[in-house]
């Protein structure tokens, strides 16, 4: 076989295998978004502006509570997808162990620090009386699923590392529908409003944990045998997988930080412009959940082929993710900008938030291409378990994001945007700038 033609032969090879693992991890993120669409378009839908920017205020609070647990799902799929390379049966079920202790001590934290958590993220959030009246009644509601959405964390990532797309895209779907539906039926027949949103999202996560762990047994159930409970606790093993954790939590840390501000900054220019920065985050957020289907694909392949020692894979992995991710984020930027308007009409009937919308619809058909480097980044760098250069480069990122907005705050809204967009390119050049000396350290060449 001649060299063009072997190398024809991998190129479909790998190109099938990101395709494997992107397609579901697609279906099921943008299935994400689509839920926080449906309870943006329901409290869109009432009399006032305010119920939007509740449900964008109590999305942004448990967003810093789970997101500070996100390691449980990133950390996860890169430790599992290294175990699953070196086919290390043992620490496959040693790390999903180790996943549901902090399962069970992170949820009893959040529940038992509920009342102050609430406190301090109000006080931080500064929305009108109303906005945080209704944001008030979504929080108290949805606390309750801390232990079904942090299990689901850690039981997705595992299926992730396992090279395992599918079992994610089933469970994404099932609690994305029973979420909607639930939704649905408790604003618009029992006339419920943010409480009713709430509700229908403690009832999709309690249904998924269910049935993610019938699907661990039904699938994995028989290497539960090389469970291994001594071997689950030793101290080593167990201080690796939290500094892992650690360095992630603050990365995830620094990420929430720029949202949370990002959220505060456009309460403070009143509950208009505060619906309409809430309403194209949405448009951001189908992008990067679409985005990560590729990132999610690159986890699993670069942690395989980093824990089985094959640089040419993982490097002809990363080639191939960036392309396909970068395809995707163009078509995102073609969408929002032929049709962004009539998008947005989507998410509310009140013409006074779509006029006030219209000047920022720009940034909604920028911000996916120059975006989308650092999500593809996030996924690789997760797959190599490079969590200091995570931490870093987000921590760098973060002071930059602070700077730029300094100076552009007298711009208003179009500064606020402009912020938020040297920030995502900042993350993604600082990433591909330290990625050769990752491969380099972690192939010791």
């Amino acid at each position: 076989m001649s060299h063009l033609t072997l190398g024809k032969k991998w190129l479909l090879i790998m190109n099938r295998q990101i395709l494997r693992l992107a397609i579901p991890n697609i279906i099921s993120n943008l299935s994400v978004p689509l839920l926080s669409s449906v309870d943006t378009a329901l409290m869109g839908r009432q009399e006032s502006a305010a119920y939007i920017g509740a449900v964008g205020i109590g999305a942004i609070i448990f967003n810093f509570i789970y997101w500070s647990f996100g390691f449980l799902r990133m950390g996860t799929t890169g430790l599992v997808a290294q175990a699953y390379g070196s086919n290390d049966r043992e620490e496959l079920m040693n790390i999903l162990g180790r996943s549901f202790m902090v399962v069970v001590l992170g949820s009893c934290l959040i529940l038992l620090l509920q009342l102050p958590i609430a406190y301090i993220s109000f006080w931080l959030l500064d929305g009108s009386i109303e906005v945080e009246r209704l944001a008030r009644e979504y929080y108290d509601i949805r606390i309750w699923a801390a232990p079904a959405t942090l299990g689901l964390y850690a039981i997705m990532g595992w299926f992730f590392g396992m090279q395992n797309a599918i079992y994610p895209m089933i469970l994404t779907i099932i609690i994305n529908i029973v979420n909607i539906v639930a939704n649905l039926y408790f604003v618009n027949h029992l006339g419920m409003k943010a409480d009713g949103v709430a509700l229908g999202t403690v009832i999709a996560q309690y249904t998924g944990i269910v049935v993610a762990i019938a699907l661990f047994f039904y699938k994995y159930g028989y290497l539960t045998a090389h469970f291994s409970k001594k071997a689950m606790m030793q101290i080593q093993a167990i201080k690796k997988f939290l500094a892992l954790n650690a360095d992630i939590f603050i990365r995830t840390f620094c990420l929430f930080a720029v949202f949370a501000f990002f959220t505060d900054r456009s309460a403070d220019q009143g509950d208009t412009l505060l619906a309409v920065n809430m309403i194209l985050l949405q448009f951001i957020n189908w992008m990067a959940y679409g985005v990560d289907g590729f990132a999610f694909a690159s986890e699993s392949l670069v942690g395989k082929y980093a824990g089985g020692k094959n640089k040419t894979l993982l490097n002809k992995s990363v080639h191939y993710t960036f392309i396909w991710g970068m395809i995707l984020a163009l078509l995102f930027s073609l969408v929002y900008y032929f049709a962004g308007e009539s998008i947005f009409w989507l998410f509310t009937d009140q013409s006074d938030i779509v006029e006030a919308a219209i000047p920022f619809l720009f940034w909604t058909a920028l911000l996916p291409v120059f975006a989308a480097p650092c999500y593809l980044w996030d996924g690789i760098y997760i797959g190599m378990t490079a969590s200091k250069e995570m931490r870093n480069s987000m921590t760098l990122a973060l002071l930059i994001f602070a700077v730029v907005y300094l100076l552009l705050k007298p711009y208003g809204n179009t500064g606020l945007w402009l912020a938020l967009l040297i920030f995502l390119i900042a993350r993604g050049a600082i990433q591909w700038f330290w990625w050769s000396g990752i491969v380099r350290r972690a192939f010791k060449t």
